[in-house]
């Protein structure tokens, strides 16, 4: 679906200065990156917070509210990848990925971020349709830096956003009580949409015209999303590509002894 074409940074036709837009947070400066056969650039927004790193306290527990800053926060690198293992998130990387260029990839449990990919110019007040990627990789791998939106947001006229979510233990670890309830990655999801209804439209989107999609894992999560009522009113149409929330494997009925083995194995 996101499709690649060749791109280039050096279009004479950029506005003169880069983008700067206000989120619920602070500021964010982005950048503008040309498509080729497009006139109009592409506003780029990458690593924007959705929420506080889930370290500490925060580690196993639901998403909170990222930090309010004062300052102009750059945001034109690609943010770490959720924790995972290094070698399987590169071998997926690699294989899935429509970028043009080669990045470096990192991973952090600091990592609840997302990339906004925009067509509009930001001075005037559009409102586009917005579509949400949330990426596959079996709940254990992945990363939203993997897929670019570029070439989507500039073909289709459309603002387009690739979320991140914890992954593995991290992300859905449970002890089936009140201790550990699990199912972080999927409130990760809840939270990312929710921010998407309070800033997007100072991106150029229409925060009433909210699609989500993705694949295998991300389209179980989409799934998932259109049954859970954390989810109601936060997108209004839903594509799931290759995965539903049906698939017996993503149930665990004794989640106790699953997490007694986890921590035999951790040796805690």
């Amino acid at each position: 679906v996101l499709t690649s074409l060749t791109t280039s940074m050096t279009w004479a036709g950029h506005p003169s200065s880069p983008p700067v837009v206000d989120t619920s947070q602070g500021k964010v400066l982005g950048k503008h990156v040309s498509v080729e056969g497009f006139a109009q650039p592409v506003a780029v927004f990458l690593g924007i917070p959705f929420a506080r790193p889930p370290l500490g306290s925060l580690r196993f527990a639901p998403p909170q509210p990222a930090e309010p800053w004062n300052f102009v926060k750059n945001t034109t690198s690609y943010p770490p990848m959720c924790s995972q293992d290094a070698a399987g998130g590169q071998v997926l990387s690699d294989l899935f990925t429509n970028r043009k260029e080669s990045i470096p990839l990192t991973f952090s449990e600091d990592c609840l971020y997302l990339n906004i990919y925009t067509p509009v110019d930001l001075r005037k007040k559009n409102r586009l349709p917005v579509m949400v990627w949330i990426h596959g990789g079996g709940l254990m791998v992945g990363g939203a830096s993997t897929y670019s939106g570029l070439v989507l947001s500039a073909h289709e006229n459309v603002v387009v956003v690739t979320i991140q979510y914890r992954l593995g233990i991290w992300g859905y670890f449970s002890t089936g009580d009140e201790h550990s309830r699990g199912n972080w990655g999927l409130l990760d999801q809840v939270a990312a949409l929710r921010w998407v209804q309070e800033n997007i439209a100072n991106f150029g989107g229409n925060p009433g015209s909210v699609t989500i999609f993705g694949e295998s894992a991300g389209g179980i999560s989409v799934s998932i999303l259109v049954l859970s009522p954390l989810a109601k009113n936060l997108f209004h149409r839903a594509i799931s590509e290759s995965g539903v929330a049906l698939i017996t494997a993503l149930v665990k009925k004794d989640m106790k002894d699953a997490a007694q083995q986890i921590a035999f194995l951790c040796w805690v």
